[in-house]
C-alpha cells in the first residue's frame, strides 16, 4: 500500500475543481464518475484513489457507463493525434491487415448489437487475444457484457489513474 501521495497525486489533490475536472475527463468521460472521483478529493494515497474508482464505476447507470464508453475509440482505430488512444492499442500495431479487417468487421458486429464500441484494456495486449475477446462477447447477453464493459473501464482507468499521478 501506498503510505504517502506522490508528487503527482498531492499536484492533483491542489488542482481548482474545473481543472481536476478536465483531468479526469481525460481518464474517463463519464461526469458522474469525474463528479464522484472529485468530491473524494483530496486523496491521502493512490490505493485510495483506485478505490474511489472502483467505488464510482460500481455506482454508474447504464447511461454513465454509455457516456463513459463513448469515450473510447474502437479497437483497431484509435483516435487519430491522441497519444493515449495509440498507446493504449499498441498490440495493433503489428497486426496484420487480415487481422485488422476481421477486427472491424468483429467491431462493426459487436457496436451493431450493444451500441457501443467493444471496450477491452488493451493494454498489453495483442491483436489476436483482443479479437478472441470480442468473439467470445459478441455472444453475451447486453446486461452481462455492460457488466463486463464496467470492469475493463476499471481496469483501463486504473491505468489512466496511474499516469496521472505518477507519470510515465
Amino acid at each position: 500500500m501506498t503510505s504517502s501521495p506522490t508528487p503527482g497525486l498531492t499536484r492533483f489533490n491542489a488542482l481548482d475543481d474545473s481543472a481536476a475536472t478536465a483531468e479526469l475527463h481525460e481518464v474517463c468521460a463519464s461526469s458522474a464518475w469525474g463528479s464522484r472521483l472529485l468530491a473524494q478529493r483530496p486523496f491521502t494515497t493512490t490505493d485510495a484513489l483506485f478505490s474511489a474508482n472502483e467505488s464510482a464505476m460500481a455506482e454508474l447507470t447504464a447511461e454513465d457507463l454509455a457516456e463513459a464508453m463513448g469515450g473510447h475509440a474502437p479497437i483497431g482505430r484509435p483516435k487519430p493525434g491522441d497519444p493515449t488512444s495509440a498507446r493504449e492499442q499498441r498490440g495493433m500495431a503489428g497486426a496484420s491487415e487480415d487481422l485488422k479487417n476481421e477486427l472491424l468487421e468483429l467491431n462493426l458486429a459487436y457496436q451493431e448489437k450493444f451500441g457501443h464500441v467493444f471496450l477491452i484494456c488493451a493494454t498489453g495486449a495483442t491483436g489476436e487475444f483482443m479479437r478472441d475477446a470480442v468473439t467470445v462477447r459478441i455472444d453475451n447477453s447486453p446486461e452481462a457484457e455492460r457488466e463486463i464493459a464496467r470492469g475493463e473501464l476499471v481496469k483501463i482507468n486504473r491505468i489512466r489513474l496511474t499516469r496521472l499521478v505518477e507519470g510515465e
